[in-house]
């Protein structure tokens, strides 16, 4: 089995940034590289969305059932 061998970070992003200033021009490869990230949902209102929907009997079914 081979071990894989990461390269340096600094190395990473200087040759991921290369690639896609090439592949998509400079325009583009800012707007990429500056589109925002998704919002994080706070656990509990999460969790709180995640039971709403949540069919008890079905879910106590599966989590007890004998095996």
């Amino acid at each position: 089995m081979k071990t894989a061998k990461y390269i340096d970070e600094e190395i990473l992003v200087k040759k991921a940034v290369e690639v896609l200033i090439k592949e998509l021009g400079p325009v583009e490869a800012i707007r990429f590289i500056n589109i925002p990230k998704g919002k994080r949902m706070e656990s509990v209102r999460r969790h709180r969305e995640w039971q709403k929907h949540l069919d008890k009997e079905v879910f106590y079914t599966e989590i007890f059932k004998e095996t």
